[in-house]
């Protein structure tokens, strides 16, 4: 969605989160009939990618004979509490992401990037000669996906 206000446009912009290979989100419901609505509610589930029956082919959940604990993604440690996503962690790892590509971009000489403070969504203001673009990125997963 996007909307102009004199002279500053905002835009709103919806980011559908991607569980990393071999992880999927599971959406846990709170009273069974509606559907989550923090990020607290969305278990990242560790997916087996063997095949159990050859017995030689082993994955991240279930490693090898000698017991070893499953594996996770150092990015899902970085974006998760426990199991579950964390809306701040994802909000401040996409600020700083952001903040740094900024940099390595063409238009950062004749645009001011600011990430304003936002602990549930990632907030971006970009100032140029006579305008004004505010950008909110809010996060979100699908239901069913894989």
């Amino acid at each position: 969605a996007w909307s102009i206000f004199e002279d500053q446009i905002f835009y709103q912009l919806l980011v559908l989160l991607q569980p990393p290979p071999r992880h999927s989100f599971k959406l846990e419901m709170n009273s069974g009939t509606h559907l989550p609505e923090r990020c607290s509610n969305i278990q990242v589930v560790l997916e087996c990618t063997c095949l159990r029956k050859k017995g030689d082919n082993r994955c991240f959940v279930h490693p090898s004979k000698s017991n070893q604990p499953a594996q996770h993604s150092p990015l899902l440690q970085t974006l998760c509490t426990g199991s579950y996503l964390d809306v701040e962690e994802i909000t401040y790892w996409v600020q700083n992401l952001v903040q740094v590509a900024w940099e390595h971009l063409p238009q950062w000489h004749h645009w001011h990037l600011t990430v304003l403070p936002s602990s549930h969504s990632c907030q971006l203001l970009l100032s140029g000669s006579d305008m004004q673009i505010c950008a909110g990125l809010l996060f979100a997963v699908e239901q069913g996906s894989p």
